[in-house]
């Protein structure tokens, strides 16, 4: 277990610090704000389209395996953007293939998450809480780590430790040794055989299918307006200072609800998952009204918190839920369903919020979150289900 919360730990740090680099690489080679959209949607993209796949190839090579070849190819990737930008001037079209190329591995390694913790885990909640309390740590660190890095050695630098992070992981994952092997696939089953057994095995589950569902919605109209607009309207008003403390506040937060996650065990997972959800309204409602930079931050803390103890409620109930032999294709429907509303909410959020005004859109961005908890809470299959201890074979 060790070794895969360090892979996973360093991965999420060098994910944490891309941003940072690639927004400075594309303003200081003339690339403006449209590149670094670009460069931002090149990585979405292939992840997007391919995330399907990967769970397909997780569940019929082992996840372990695809992780390890994706974690190779990003340390490659990012190596040579590295040198190049060491070296002077890059093409755009460089760092566009590289993050496609990127994206796509990453769109490889993400269904693979969910098999190796159920198999390298005796408690898989305890896995989930300690794995997201480190992802939360790497998130506040990661764009620290990669702005003093630019600071000191320009970009290239921050490209080069990217890079790293992913060798570490790949090292890591070949040194794990997982407690037992998916079950055998039949070698003649077809890609597109094994994605239509996926998804009837996401949609037998209707506690599964439909927080999907509802999280599609809110990928559209609550989490992926929410970023650009709140970072619009914080640094506004409080400048990029006091959008830096309301993000460290965020990722606090995020640290607590995972620590939290280690000592609270509910009976029905899913039902206080979305309780703890509901203040995820909080920062936005915070924001829209005007309040003051701290009341902000302190919400964003008590969102964090929430948010963390969520994901953990989530990720184990599904790790112990769906059979180990289709695991990793459920959760890339999951993934899939998850985020791909997200970029077409962030793209309309600022045509929409010069209409309507941006703290009208967050205003309303925050209670359809909060209908959207209250549906789930709502639906029997998804409040009344009952947390199991031990994964189910098959």
């Amino acid at each position: 277990m060790t070794l895969f919360l360090t892979a996973r730990t360093v991965s999420a740090l060098g994910d944490a610090m891309l941003p940072v680099a690639l927004t400075v690489v594309m303003l200081d080679l003339g690339y403006g704000a449209s590149g670094v959209g670009y460069a931002l949607a090149a990585w979405m993209a292939p992840f997007a389209l391919l995330v399907l796949f990967g769970g397909v190839l997780a569940d019929r090579y082992s996840p372990r395996r695809v992780m390890i070849h994706a974690d190779n190819v990003r340390l490659v990737v990012q190596a040579v953007l590295a040198v190049e930008l060491f070296g002077g001037d890059v093409p755009l079209w460089h760092l566009l293939v590289g993050q496609a190329v990127s994206g796509a591995a990453a769109a490889l390694f993400q269904p693979g998450v969910m098999g190796i913790m159920a198999q390298v885990a005796t408690d898989v909640q305890r896995a989930g809480a300690v794995l997201r309390t480190g992802e939360s740590l790497a998130r506040m660190a990661g764009p620290v780590l990669s702005a003093l890095c630019v600071a000191l050695s320009g970009a290239g630098a921050s490209f080069a430790i990217n890079g790293a992070t992913f060798g570490v992981s790949a090292l890591c994952l070949t040194a794990l040794r997982v407690s037992a092997a998916p079950p055998a696939r039949k070698a003649a089953e077809s890609t597109w055989r094994s994605l239509v057994t996926g998804w009837r095995e996401f949609r037998s589950r209707r506690w599964l299918w439909m927080v999907i569902l509802v999280w599609a919605v809110n990928g559209l109209l609550v989490f992926g307006p929410q970023l650009p607009l709140l970072a619009t309207v914080i640094v506004g008003e409080h400048g990029s200072r006091g959008y830096a403390v309301v993000e460290a506040a965020l990722g606090t937060g995020m640290v607590a609800g995972g620590l939290v996650a280690l000592r609270l065990r509910p009976a029905r997972p899913l039902a206080a998952g979305l309780l703890a959800m509901l203040p995820w309204a909080l920062p936005p409602l915070a924001t829209a009204a005007g309040w003051p930079l701290a009341v902000v931050a302190a919400a964003s803390a008590v969102a964090g918190t929430g948010w963390a103890f969520w994901s953990v409620m989530w990720a184990s109930t599904v790790a112990t839920h769906v059979p180990a032999g289709v695991v990793n294709r459920v959760y890339a429907y999951d993934v899939a369903g998850s985020v791909l509303s997200i970029p077409i909410g962030r793209a309309l959020a600022g045509p929409v919020g010069e209409l309507t005004g941006n703290a009208n859109l967050l205003a309303a961005s925050a209670w359809i979150g909060v209908a959207g908890c209250l549906v789930l809470l709502s639906a029997r299959p998804v409040r009344d289900l009952r947390r199991i201890e031990t994964p189910v074979a098959g």
